[in-house]
């Protein structure tokens, strides 16, 4: 799992009550809590001038309190909402007005070539004479990188702290955490944020260790079939699953739909990379599903979920903690109260039964 290509979480959600008419989906509604509507405070570092080039790093900085300090952003940073209120300073060369075969082929021919998905407003990045950068080198499809910077940073007068973030794991995560609260001063609130994320990943621990764990397939992209990587086997391990396909620590990759089917999973989570939840559905809806879907224990037994990608899955940051507990939810549907907390409205449909 990287970063998103796309992301979506402010899409209207007007049509929200509305069942998607191709496949029947049941909504499960969640309501924000204080903490995610609550309003920034100043760092430690007051005047700092923090440019974030990646959308995980902008909720780090708003969640230690550095809203205020955030002067630049890339395009897809739009959480909190005041995030989007924020200089853009990162433009993705990637059309998202086409399905995701499209966009796929779109990635794989700018690779090919060589060049890279993303610009840098080298003029805005200048002006700004940021005193610290926050990048990212985990995944060059889907977010900008230090090498994106190379340019921006040779022509800049005064050099800024860049802090390049790589995590595989929820460890990792965390360890991020501290590595941006220690460039802004703010290492006393990580410790609190961190402290929040393992409780909560332990309480879905604790409420799922008698039940039974079922095989899980979750798939990041859907056309062409991605399995999703890194944080996300470990997300399933915790929330009382077994991932059939996934390796923690690894990066997605790419299969057939004869090998999805071929693991018999009893669970499957589609969690486009970097997707709202009205998206995937969308894309799911209008997805093919190939001869041999139908049979899957999952579709068989209607536990097939989308999720909130965008949010939960797709960024590695804080909200990956509510993530596992979404994880939970769907796994172990039916078999016990709701473990996910007040969150960002819908964040988890179920797909009805083969044949239903």
């Amino acid at each position: 799992m990287c970063e998103p290509l796309e992301c979506n979480a402010t899409e209207c959600r007007a049509d929200e009550e509305k069942r998607w008419e191709d496949h029947s989906i049941e909504l499960v509604r969640r309501i924000p809590s204080e903490n995610e509507r609550g309003p920034a405070r100043h760092g430690k570092l007051h005047g700092m001038k923090v440019c974030s080039l990646l959308p995980s790093a902008t909720e780090i900085l708003f969640a230690l309190g550095l809203g205020d300090q955030i002067a630049g952003v890339s395009h897809e940073c739009d959480f909190p909402p005041e995030a989007r209120t924020k200089p853009v300073l990162i433009v993705s060369r990637i059309s998202h007005t086409e399905n995701a075969a499209a966009i796929d082929r779109q990635v794989r021919e700018f690779l090919d070539r060589g060049e890279s998905l993303y610009s840098v407003d080298l003029a805005a990045l200048g002006a700004i004479e940021p005193d610290l950068i926050i990048t990212q080198d985990l995944c060059h499809v889907c977010a900008a990188t230090p090498d994106d910077l190379g340019a921006a940073l040779a022509h800049m007068h005064r050099q800024p702290q860049v802090v390049t973030l790589n995590p595989h794991s929820l460890a990792d995560v965390c360890a991020d955490i501290r590595a941006v609260a220690r460039a802004t001063g703010r290492s006393e609130r990580a410790n609190t944020i961190i402290a929040e994320f393992e409780r909560d990943v332990a309480q879905v621990e604790r409420a799922v260790a008698s039940l039974p764990r079922p095989r899980v397939v979750c798939l990041e992209w859907l056309d062409p079939p991605y399995v999703a990587g890194h944080w996300v086997p470990e997300m399933v391990a915790r929330a009382g699953g077994i991932d059939a396909l996934g390796h923690a620590g690894e990066p997605s990759f790419r299969i057939k739909w004869e090998t999805v089917f071929a693991a018999l999973p009893e669970v499957i989570v589609l969690m486009p990379c970097g997707y709202g939840l009205n998206q995937v559905a969308k894309e799911f809806r209008n997805l093919a599903l190939p001869d041999g879907w139908d049979d899957v224990p999952a579709v068989r037994n209607g536990r097939v979920f989308l999720v909130e990608a965008s949010g939960y899955f797709s960024r590695p940051g804080p909200r990956l903690a509510a993530g596992v507990a979404i994880l939970a939810d769907a796994i172990h549907a039916g078999q016990q109260a709701s473990l996910t907390p007040p969150g960002a409205g819908l964040v988890l449909a179920r797909v009805a039964a083969a044949g239903t």
